[in-house]
């Protein structure tokens, strides 16, 4: 493989890693995004950076089994996983709303619903591969893409904490309150087939 076409097909799979994070139409992964940051503030952004890449750390890895042809999963059932890891994730955070007591355990948990969501997208990226391209760069440069869509996704919900927790003064619990229901909510409404 030469160096040109390397770095195009890099690109290609970083700008579709990109794409996939940020298409509107894909916004039960952003919706994912908010019920997972909303026990968190801006001041937490080093632990939701860290929680973040657990997340895609585990959607990578259900896409190198898949691109491997070890795993193969019902549409059906993960279009129903799907939402309902938001609504799992939107409940585990009234726990957790006075102080997140084990972090760790929210990385698990983040890294196993990245596995779910990576399952989502599984036989498109395994249709999206030609037979010259090499799986582990082409995965690398997808979740790199991944990633920074991700990033990009928590700054702005790090930013709308900002703003509310510091400069309308609402307390970090009702704020973790508000994104908690408001994701929750919507992904009910994903599991009964109203959206």
């Amino acid at each position: 493989m030469n160096i040109v076409y390397f770095c195009d097909m890099f690109e290609v799979y970083l700008q579709l890693g990109l794409d996939h994070i940020l298409d509107i139409n894909g916004y039960d992964h952003m919706l994912f995004l908010v019920a997972l940051c909303a026990i968190f503030t801006w001041r937490d952004w080093r632990k939701l950076v860290v929680l973040v890449t657990a997340f895609t750390i585990g959607h990578c890895l259900t896409l190198v089994l898949s691109g491997l042809k070890v795993v193969s999963v019902n549409a059906d059932l993960v279009e129903f996983l799907i939402p309902l890891s938001i609504l799992a994730t939107s409940i585990l955070n009234f726990f957790f709303i006075e102080k997140i007591k084990n972090i760790r355990w929210h990385y698990l948990l983040a890294g196993s619903f990245g596995l779910i969501h990576g399952l989502g997208f599984s036989n498109y990226f395994k249709a999206l591969i030609s037979e010259e391209e090499s799986l582990i760069s082409v995965l690398i440069a997808f979740n790199i893409g991944v990633e920074l869509g991700q990033l990009i996704i928590v700054s702005a919900i790090l930013f709308f904490s900002y703003v509310l927790t510091e400069h309308f003064h609402l307390k970090s619990k009702y704020y973790t309150i508000l994104l908690s229901a408001f994701a929750g909510v919507v992904s009910v409404l994903l599991l009964t087939g109203i959206l």
